[in-house]
C-alpha cells in the first residue's frame, strides 16, 4: 500500500495548477445515461473515484474514449471523456461499484428516468458520518416513481414515465439536488425545487443539462424550476476547476510562508474562504491566471469562531485543512462543524504530529502554536488526508502518510505539483 512521506519545512513557491472539480465531474458522467447521443467532457481529473465511476458505466453499456493519458500528453489540462450510453445493457449498479464510491448511486436518476427503472446498491464512500438518500429517494418518489428497499438495494421503477413536481427538501442536500435535476430533465411537465442547493457544482450539471437540450432556470439559488423534454441530445462541456483543491494549496502556501499561484483556481467560487484566511494574514491576490497566495513573515492570527456551512459558507470540505492551518496561528481559535457528525477522525492524527486539539461535540478548540514534528499518522478519509499533508509540510522532520489512497480519490498528482514548488514529498510504493 503507498504511503507518502513529507521532510518538512519548506516554503511553497511557483505554480500549481487547478484540476477539474472532482465533485462536477462525477455528476455530469452520470448524465451521459440520460440520452442515447455523445457526451464529451474535458478538464475531467485523474482521480481514483473518477476511473471507478467510468467502470460502473461501462458495466451498464456505456461505451467512452478518454484523452489525455497517454504519455507525453498534456496531464495540466485534464483527460477529456468521450461518452455514449447507446446501448443499456443493465440497470443494476451492483453493490462492488457502489459501496465504494457514493456517487456512484446517482445512476439511479437517469436510468429511471429514461428507462423506466433501476436497481441500485445502498452508496458506500467515506466513514464522515450519516449521509442518508432519504431525501434523494423522496424526489424520485415525488416524480411518481416506485421505490423499494431490499437486501441492500434501492429497486425504482416508473413504467409509465416520471412527470413533474414540486420537490421540497427539508435540508439542503447536493445528491439530492443533482439526482432531480437529472430525473426532471425528462420527465413530462414541470419540477420546482426548493431549499435546493447552491454550489457551483448544481450551476456546472445544469449548465451541462442545458448544452445537452435540458430546461432548467435559477441553478445557484434555493429555487430550481425544470421543464422537462422528450430527450436529450449530444452536447460538449468543460468542467469547471476544483474550489476543494485551490482551498487546500492555498492553505498550504499559507501554512509554509509561501508564495504561489493557483493557476485556474475562481475566486468567486471560493470567496468566503478567501474571506477567512485573509483574515487570517494571509494576502490573497486574484489576477486572469487565477488566485496568488502568500505569507511571507506574517504571524497567522487565529479564528475566533469558524462555522461549517453549505455554499455560499464555508465548506466542510475544507474543515480539516484550516485546522492544520490553525495549529500554527499565533492564539486558539474554534471550528464548529455543522454538517457531518463525524468529521473530526483527522484530529488524533494532528495531535501525534504536535498539535494541541480539544473536541467538544461538534466543536473543536485549538491553542494555536504548535511545534510540529513528523510522525507516522494514517489517513481516516480524503479531506482529513490532505489535512496531514498540510501539517506535515511545516512539521519537523519525517513525516510518514499511510492510506493515502484516500488522497488518490480526490487530489490528482498531489505530491507532483507540491514537488514542483519546493516541498520535499515522494510517494513511497511497496
Amino acid at each position: 500500500m503507498d504511503r507518502i512521506r513529507i521532510f518538512g519545512g519548506e516554503p511553497l513557491k511557483g505554480i500549481i495548477p487547478i484540476s477539474g472539480a472532482k465533485n462536477a465531474a462525477l455528476p455530469i458522467l452520470v448524465a451521459s445515461l440520460l440520452t442515447d447521443q455523445p457526451l464529451t467532457v474535458h478538464n475531467i481529473p485523474r482521480l481514483a473515484d473518477v476511473r471507478r465511476l467510468l467502470q460502473l458505466l461501462g458495466n451498464h453499456g456505456v461505451d467512452y474514449t478518454i484523452l489525455g493519458r497517454r504519455s507525453g500528453q498534456d496531464t495540466d489540462s485534464g483527460l477529456s471523456v468521450t461518452l455514449q450510453a447507446k446501448d443499456i445493457i443493465d440497470t443494476c449498479a451492483p453493490y462492488e461499484f457502489v459501496s465504494k464510491m457514493r456517487a456512484s448511486f446517482w445512476v439511479i436518476a437517469p436510468l429511471l428516468a429514461r428507462f423506466g427503472q433501476a436497481r441500485v446498491s445502498m452508496p458506500g464512500g467515506c466513514a464522515i458520518g450519516t449521509r442518508p438518500v432519504d431525501q434523494l429517494l423522496m424526489a424520485l418518489s415525488a416524480m411518481g416513481a416506485s421505490i423499494e428497499v431490499d437486501q441492500g438495494y434501492v429497486i425504482a421503477s416508473a413504467p409509465r414515465g416520471l412527470h413533474g413536481a414540486p420537490i421540497v427538501f427539508s435540508k439542503l442536500t447536493v445528491g439530492g439536488t443533482h439526482i432531480a435535476l437529472m430525473a426532471a430533465s425528462l420527465a413530462q411537465g414541470v419540477t420546482i425545487i426548493e431549499n435546493a442547493a447552491r454550489e457551483p457544482e448544481i450551476v456546472d450539471l445544469a449548465a451541462c443539462l442545458s448544452k445537452m437540450g435540458a430546461r432548467i432556470q435559477g441553478a445557484g439559488t434555493s429555487r430550481i424550476e425544470i421543464e422537462g423534454v422528450s430527450s436529450l441530445g449530444r452536447a460538449e462541456h468543460r468542467i469547471i476547476s476544483d474550489r476543494i483543491e485551490a482551498g487546500t494549496y492555498a492553505m498550504a502556501v499559507a501554512m509554509t510562508e509561501g508564495d504561489v499561484l493557483l493557476r485556474g483556481a475562481c475566486g468567486a467560487h471560493l470567496e468566503k474562504v478567501l474571506h477567512i484566511l485573509t483574515q487570517t494574514g494571509v494576502s490573497i491576490q486574484a489576477t486572469p491566471e487565477g488566485i496568488h497566495v502568500s505569507r511571507k513573515g506574517v504571524p497567522l492570527k487565529p479564528i475566533t469562531r469558524l462555522m461549517t456551512e453549505p455554499f455560499p459558507g464555508f465548506p466542510t470540505d475544507l474543515q480539516a485543512q484550516f485546522m492544520a492551518l490553525m495549529t500554527m496561528a499565533n492564539g486558539p481559535s474554534c471550528i464548529h462543524e455543522t454538517i457531518f457528525e463525524s468529521r473530526f477522525m483527522h484530529v488524533q492524527e494532528l495531535i501525534r504530529l504536535g498539535a494541541k486539539v480539544n473536541l467538544s461535540g461538534d466543536v473543536a478548540y485549538i491553542e494555536g502554536n504548535s511545534k510540529l514534528v513528523g510522525a507516522p499518522v494514517m489517513a481516516t478519509d480524503l479531506r482529513a488526508s490532505a489535512s496531514l499533508v498540510i501539517a506535515g509540510l511545516m512539521a519537523m522532520g519525517e513525516t510518514i502518510i499511510h492510506r493515502v489512497y484516500h488522497l488518490d480519490r480526490g487530489f490528482e498528482a498531489l505530491e507532483k505539483k507540491l514537488g514542483a514548488c519546493g516541498a520535499r514529498i515522494e510517494r513511497l510504493t511497496e
